[in-house]
């Protein structure tokens, strides 16, 4: 679905994803959307992605290094989108990074700390942050952790949520974000 955002009414069907999940991420450029894992009858690894102009199902643009859902942390800056996290056998710690303009498979950015599931994601045009998380089923956290979204390596810390949280959101804008 989606909604105009500058007027208030109900969503309109915008398409299909190209395979039925849950527990999936996503992020977008100015032109592309891109949804990427979930979970259908197993973890995938699928990535889609709609053109953000024009209403349609979308279509295959390639796949994770690795198949999760629940939920990664998905952001981007105007060029390149991030995968963090999510959950497989157990909670990941993968990061994958796709260019978002071609389509093709995600190529391995680094790793978070730890493994973490069901985290929240949030960028500017040049700072990715995860927040939050499960690193078990039983065990939520409150980390905070970046990457440079141009350049490939291991997540940094970044602080703490103020309170341990999982099952999280994040929204940013090119101002800074917010979880």
């Amino acid at each position: 679905d989606y909604v105009t955002i500058a007027t208030t009414g109900d969503a309109t069907d915008f398409g299909d994803l190209y395979v039925s999940r849950s527990g999936l991420c996503a992020l977008a450029s100015i032109t592309r959307g891109i949804i990427g894992g979930g979970y259908s009858t197993a973890y995938e690894n699928t990535i889609d992605y709609i053109t953000i102009a024009t209403a349609g199902n979308a279509t295959d643009f390639g796949n994770l290094t690795t198949a999760r859902g629940y939920t990664p942390a998905g952001f981007a800056s105007p060029t390149r989108g991030i995968f963090a996290g999510g959950a497989a056998a157990s909670e990941s710690n993968v990061i994958d990074y796709i260019t978002i303009a071609t389509t093709g498979n995600a190529t391995d950015f680094g790793d978070l700390s730890a493994k973490r599931s069901d985290v929240a994601g949030m960028s500017s045009h040049v700072r990715g942050v995860i927040g939050g998380g499960l690193y078990d089923p039983s065990t939520s956290v409150n980390v905070i952790e970046y990457v440079t979204i141009a350049t490939t390596g291991n997540a940094t810390d970044f602080g703490d949520l103020s309170a341990n949280r999982f099952d999280i959101a994040g929204l940013s804008d090119v101002h800074g974000g917010l979880t």
